[in-house]
Order: structure tokens, then sequence, then C-alpha cells
């Protein structure tokens, strides 16, 4: 087999599809799976309660209206924080990106702070903002903030300079410049910082709401743990899995219509 039959087979192998149930097989599998080492009793149901209890439990807390009470009060948090962190991120990169002024005076104060885990200046942030809605906001803000300020950086960075160059010498305005040739380019990595920045939106909701406050996801799930009722609680982290693939399906869906060439 030459070089270039190789090759061939190698991307053939890439670029095989498989078809769209796979995914669904495999998570059925896994839930059976799980169903039947549950039902043995090998491991107790108070580590590891069978899916079926769950499900019902799910149910359940479904008609009594706790579950919306608590998503509800997660997603206007989340919402509201990947919102301002996401807008923050991009204005500030794309500012740092095209500014050497900014990029100067930013860029250090920006990776200096990034290695902070946010979680640890939560404490310190509902001393500064009280126990309400701001500072829970703030702290989803600032995770989601970081992976997409890097990320617009990195995106602006890594534009062909000979597209900018042809938008000059057109006469491009500055405006421009930013709409038609900058943010486009960029946008590819800038939808890699966004996915980034759901996960760990998820990850502050859920330790800002497990340390101040009465309603939410994050509180549900160590109202149960302090209770040692693991179905329910499985039932909010379960919650926090679907919550976490819609947000990736929804950007990868909104990816496809933005940025279609890529």
């Amino acid at each position: 087999m030459n070089n270039r039959q190789i090759v061939t087979n190698r991307l053939a192998f890439m670029d095989k599809k498989y078809p769209a149930w796979l995914s669904t097989a495999s998570l059925a599998a896994v839930a059976l799976l799980w169903e039947a080492i549950a039902k043995t009793g090998i491991i107790s149901a108070l580590f590891l309660p069978a899916p079926s209890s769950i499900f019902a439990d799910g149910c359940l807390m479904l008609q009594n209206g706790e579950i919306f009470a608590n998503l509800s009060a997660s997603f206007y948090r989340i919402a509201l924080g990947y919102t301002i962190g996401c807008l923050a991120g991009i204005i500030l990169g794309l500012l740092t990106g095209m500014s050497k002024l900014a990029d100067s005076v930013g860029t250090p104060i920006i990776y200096a702070l990034y290695p902070i885990p946010k979680i640890a200046l939560l404490p310190l942030i509902i001393l500064w903002l009280g126990i309400g809605e701001v500072s829970k906001v703030t702290v989803i803000s600032l995770g989601v903030f970081f992976p997409v300020v890097i990320n617009t950086y990195s995106g602006v960075k890594n534009v062909d300079p000979l597209f900018i160059k042809v938008a000059i010498s057109f006469h491009a305005s500055r405006w421009n410049l930013i709409r038609k040739v900058i943010l486009p380019g960029a946008l590819p990595v800038i939808f890699a910082g966004l996915k980034l920045a759901a996960g760990t939106s998820l990850l502050m909701l859920v330790a800002a709401e497990m340390i101040a406050a009465q309603e939410g996801i994050g509180a549900m799930i160590l109202h149960y743990g302090d209770l040692m009722m693991t179905t329910k609680l499985m039932v909010g982290v379960i919650i926090l899995s679907i919550l976490g693939i819609l947000f990736t399906n929804s950007l990868q869906f909104l990816e496809k219509k933005i940025i279609p060439w890529k």
C-alpha cells in the first residue's frame, strides 16, 4: 500500500459518518447497565439509586412544581450571568486583539486573574455585594468572561493579515473592518470560547447556589444531599446534565447559522 492510499484510508476513516441513533443507543445502554447494577443490590440505593427510581421521583417533583420553581430561579441567574460575561469578554477580546495599547495594558491583567479559581472568590464577592442575586450573577459572569475574552483575543490575532490589508486598501472604515473582516474571521474561535463558557457557567451556578441561595438547582442538590435523599439529589444532577446538552446543542445550531462557511 503506497502513501497515497494510506492517506486516503485515514481520511475516509475520519470522515466516516455514523447514524444519529447511535448516540441515543449508547446512552440507553449506559442507563440499562446502571439499572441492572442497582437492582442487583451490589451497591446500596443510598449510594447509587436506580434510574427508574430517579425517574419516578423526578415525575413527582415535576407534578408538585418543585423542579419548575428551582429551574426558573437557576435559569434566570445563568441567562443573565452568561450574557453579561460573554458580551464583556467579546468586547474586551476585540479591543485587546486590535489595539496595541489595550493589549499591553489589559492582557497581562487578564492572564494574571485567569488562573484564580472563581469559586474561591465567591465568599469575597458575597462580602462585597451581599447574598442577593447580584453576587450570584457576578460570579457566573466572571467564570464566563475569561474563556470568552481569551478565545476572542486569540481569534482576532489569528485573522489572516492579508484580509485586513485588502480591506484597508479599499478604504474600509474601522467599523466595517471589524464587522466584515475581523469579527467573521474570529467567530469560529469565539464560538469555541462560548461553548467552554457554557460548561463553566453551570459550575459557577451550582457553586453560587450551594453557598447562598434558597432556590435553584444547586440549592436543591445541597438540600437533598444534607437529608441523604440520594434519589432526589440525582434528579438535580441529571437536570444539570440535560441543561449542559441543551446549551451545547443550541450553540452548535447558532454556530451553523451564523458561520455556515465553517
